[in-house]
């Protein structure tokens, strides 16, 4: 799996996060990272541990991480 796809209107990225363990951390954190500019759709999966985020161009990965500490979780990085 690539960490990044590019499609000619949309940029979707798969990030890990460590610490999600239910529906409700899914939640926190989708909701924090959908708040950055740009970000259309936030898919978060607690059993896997990531996070797939379609934005309309590539995001600042410290913006990402700030939401993710927001929510109360870490970015590992992109998957």
């Amino acid at each position: 799996m690539t960490a990044q796809t590019d499609t000619p209107d949309t940029v979707t990225t798969v990030y890990k996060v460590s610490g999600m363990s239910c529906g409700h951390c899914e939640g926190s954190i989708a909701g924090e990272i959908s708040e950055i500019p740009g970000v259309s759709s936030v898919k978060a999966v607690a059993s896997t541990g990531e996070v797939t985020v379609v934005s309309a161009a590539p995001l600042d990965e410290e913006a990402v991480r700030s939401a993710v500490d927001e929510a109360g979780f870490e970015l590992v990085g992109k998957a």
